[in-house]
């Protein structure tokens, strides 16, 4: 087990605090390494994919899991793996697809581990129809603070307080996970432009139940008339009988393509609102009216920025911000409102997405809840990003609806209760399960949890 002193941060790349960056290989060396967490505490870590400062752990330890990342068992006829919780989604779908299987959610990137998307109970373009992650994670091991493994099934308390508990409940070990069936890597895919905020969630509602995926890429800088304009893309696996010929000879085959990894180095104001105010009229013009039937791969419809290593270099040195909130339904004027405020703002924002939540999963800390989510990046140094932050806060809150924590870096703790109603149970079963404060991170200090 090797151990050094080292700056860690979130994906978003703002807030760097010092750690004690611990690499177990072996359970015992992760047993070990929660008995050796010392004052501070220690929080585990899976690929730094988290926005925020959910994985970083002032003057503490942070437990980075990868190294732990064997599968033990795939059981092909019944579709669910065994597997440690520090492997990857995409090694995951390099082993799983070739025998029929797909993960049966996934976020818009793949390099998160299964104990990342269990931790922050990640959602993707089919919650709608297939909920967060966490629905289809029949048990988990988890180490807990006093050094023991404990088996937690789902449907125990226990379960509902670690699936988006943000690691605070203990260190996932293994997970078995039920797995969708597919019959080819690649998506039928259907693209579509909306021209305003109101023909965007018209469509959504009306149409979502006839496709797995869904998900609009929102233009926050488009004003007036075109406030909330957008390109609305929908897709399902396709069937081997959508294929070419020539495809159906590997339907299987997984092909990530990799381009050159952002420069180490980007100027600040790159993404100022001039260049991404022209990027945001390029991408929406270019987006046909109406397209069926087009055939993506698995990485160019859910993961495209994965294509570009370390893509968070380009927001520059002082990093960027994802803000992500839900409101439920009925709440639709409240996200008229917070869409037209960041579009009067003028925010430069160029990943922004909207899309619909289904049902909600018992987690107690889980993000997703019926209704309308909107995520946005917007570079960390914009002047007065922190207030104007604070009052779609606000505004959020009196509608009913949430931050994401697996994206948060700066919300106020006062709001957190408002957001979350189970708050004070996991704090009461985090308080007895772990009295001492074994597992902490910079985000549980910020926010008392």
């Amino acid at each position: 087990m090797s151990a050094d002193t080292v700056p860690v941060t979130g994906w978003g790349r703002t807030a760097p605090t010092t750690a004690r960056l611990v690499r177990p290989r072996s359970y015992a060396e992760a047993v070990a390494a929660v008995r050796d967490c010392g004052a501070r505490g220690g929080i585990p870590r899976g690929l730094g994919r988290a926005y925020g400062d959910a994985a970083q752990n002032a003057g503490g330890s942070v437990l980075d899991m990868t190294a732990l990342d064997r599968v033990h068992a795939i059981d092909v006829e019944g579709g669910t793996v065994l597997c440690d919780a520090g492997i990857s989604l995409h090694t995951l779908m390099r082993l799983l697809l070739p025998l029929g299987w797909f993960v049966p959610v996934t976020p818009g990137t793949r390099y998160v581990t299964v104990g990342g998307a269990i931790g922050a109970d990640i959602h993707g373009k089919n919650h709608h129809v297939s909920g967060s992650f966490s629905r289809h994670v029949v048990s988990l091991e988890l180490l807990t603070a006093d050094g023991e493994v404990r088996v937690v099934p789902r449907g125990t308390e226990l379960f509902d307080a670690t699936t988006g508990g943000m690691g605070l409940t203990g260190v996932i070990l293994t997970a078995t996970v039920r797995l969708q069936p597919v019959e080819t890597s690649l998506m039928l895919v259907d693209t579509e432009r909306a021209g305003d905020l109101d023909d965007l969630m018209a469509r959504l509602a009306a149409t979502d139940h006839r496709y797995r995926y869904s998900v609009a890429w929102i233009d926050l800088l488009a004003r007036g008339a075109a406030t909330g304009r957008a390109v609305l893309t929908r897709g399902d696996h396709a069937p081997l009988d959508a294929l070419p010929r020539r495809a159906r000879r590997d339907p299987l085959a997984f092909r990530a393509s990799r381009l050159p990894a952002a420069p180490s180095y980007v100027p600040e104001g790159l993404l100022s609102r001039t260049t991404v105010g022209l990027f945001n009229e390029l991408w929406y013009r270019k987006a046909p009216r109406a397209r069926a039937g087009r055939l993506q791969s698995i990485p160019a419809f859910f993961h495209p920025l994965d294509g570009v290593p370390h893509w968070n270099r380009i927001y520059g040195r002082s990093g960027f911000v994802q803000y992500q909130f839900v409101v439920g339904h009925g709440q639709e004027d409240a996200l008229r409102r917070i869409v037209r405020r960041i579009a009067e703002r003028r925010c430069p924002s160029f990943l922004a997405v909207l899309k619909r939540f289904g049902e909600a999963d018992p987690g107690w800390l889980s993000f997703p809840v019926p209704g309308w989510t909107l995520a946005l990046d917007i570079p960390a140094g914009l002047p007065g990003l922190g207030p104007f932050l604070d009052g779609l806060d606000e505004e959020v809150a009196a509608a009913g609806g949430r931050v994401y924590l697996a994206k948060d870096s700066r919300l106020r703790p006062e709001l957190l209760a408002a957001m979350y109603p189970r708050l004070d149970d996991f704090r009461a079963l985090r308080t007895e399960l772990d009295p001492r404060g074994v597992f902490t991170s910079d985000l549980s200090r910020r926010l008392d949890l």
